[in-house]
């Protein structure tokens, strides 16, 4: 029987801006994020990138594994995930947005959401030199779905130009901005040499689901220790699939 694969989505792993700010639940706190990440090592699990996933979700392999991933690039996932990843023998993968190095979330400021800092190149090298993974989250986190044909591939092809480029390293993966795109997002991914691409959809993930739309499970503020167990381990999210 083969094992479904969690794939982990955190934004920011920081300490949590006051009740009632926008977006408060894609922040987890440094100490949840160990418990969280300990547990998962006494439960069993490897965490791993998408990077080192692929050989599970091509299923090569079938031990417990869970796929670790990060959305935009916040400094703050070096700061305060890097050293726990690292205690744990773990890796993940940040999916960097290509045209907002040393940046901040300016796409979320219409929302009230806080600016944090994005990391710079040189701090990505940091990120990869630790054994950690960067995938490209697009150019300027773009909702491709509002994109014409043109601007869409230089979005998802440009990303990957641009992080290979400053980084000096091949970006296998993507994630679609939002989590919004269509089979023609998906056509230009699987164009652009993308490996994988991750949605925002619910659920995990199982060998012979489509690479190019893998579902994720989101990590939130709120998850108490219990909760994260249960998306790990039991069937609770794959009932949204």
């Amino acid at each position: 029987m083969r094992r479904t694969i969690p794939i982990l989505m955190y934004h920011q792993v920081d300490v949590p801006p006051p009740s009632g700010t926008p977006m408060r639940g894609m922040v987890v706190s440094p100490g949840a994020f160990a418990r969280q990440m300990r547990v998962l090592r006494l439960l069993g699990y490897r965490g791993v990138s998408l990077r080192d996933l692929e050989p599970w979700l091509r299923g090569e392999r079938n031990d417990r594994v869970v796929g670790i991933s990060f959305d935009d690039g916040y400094r703050n996932n070096l700061e305060h995930a890097l050293p726990v990843l690292r205690a744990n023998g773990f890796t993940a993968t940040c999916y960097a947005v290509s045209n907002a190095f040393g940046g901040a979330n300016d796409w979320d400021a219409a929302h009230g959401v806080p600016q944090k800092p994005l990391m710079q190149a040189s701090e990505f090298r940091q990120w990869l030199d630790a054994g950690m993974d960067v995938g490209a989250h697009s150019r300027h986190h773009s909702d491709l779905t509002t994109l014409d044909a043109a601007r869409a591939r230089d979005e998802i092809a440009g990303s990957k130009r641009e992080l290979e480029s400053a980084l000096q390293t091949e970006v296998r993966h993507f994630c679609y901005p939002y989590g919004r795109f269509d089979a023609s997002h998906r056509a230009l991914a699987a164009e652009a040499g993308y490996v994988t691409a991750t949605t925002v959809q619910r659920g995990r993930a199982r060998p012979g689901d489509d690479l190019l739309a893998l579902p994720r499970v989101l990590v939130a503020q709120s998850n108490h220790l219990g909760h994260f167990i249960a998306k790990i381990a039991t069937g609770y999210e794959d009932r949204y699939r």
